[in-house]
């Protein structure tokens, strides 16, 4: 009996629920229902904001409203890295997801000495970040074997 009631005071609750907050309760908002400042600082992602599953959208959603509270240097950082994001293709996308979980679980202490390596890196300047092809071993050329008879 008991468990009859808590079950209609729940449905009760939920059917009171103002409609924004059961959409937000099911799952992250489609683009149509982001507020002004949201689809602002996420407009890169607007063309593929709904295909977009619920944990992604609401990770972003969270950017977006930790955006105001950024330096411009961090917002820039966040818009530049926006828009990268929403350049790559799905598989790019799911490799770099698969590389930061790599990542993240390699221990911490070997984490920044491969942070350590990649400013390295990132100080070389670009031109000399290519490697440079040694010299090349002469290649020898073999002649095909003379079929039939020679005259």
């Amino acid at each position: 009996m008991a468990a009859g009631r808590f079950a209609v005071l729940i449905a009760a609750l939920w059917l009171a629920m103002p409609v924004d907050a059961a959409v937000t309760a099911i799952g992250a908002p489609r683009w149509h229902a982001l507020s002004p400042s949201q689809k602002d600082v996420l407009a890169p992602l607007s063309d593929d904001w709904n295909d977009l599953d619920d944990v992604q959208r609401q990770q972003w959603i969270g950017i977006a409203d930790r955006y105001p509270r950024l330096t411009p240097e961090e917002q820039a950082r966040i818009r530049a890295r926006m828009r990268d994001w929403a350049k790559l293709r799905p598989e790019q996308r799911d490799r770099a997801r698969d590389q930061y979980r790599t990542l993240r679980s390699i221990p911490p202490d070997r984490r920044e000495s491969l942070q350590e390596q990649w400013q390295r890196y990132q100080s070389i300047p670009p031109e000399e970040r290519q490697l440079k092809p040694g010299p090349r071993a002469p290649r020898i050329i073999q002649q095909p074997p003379v079929r039939g008879n020679p005259e």
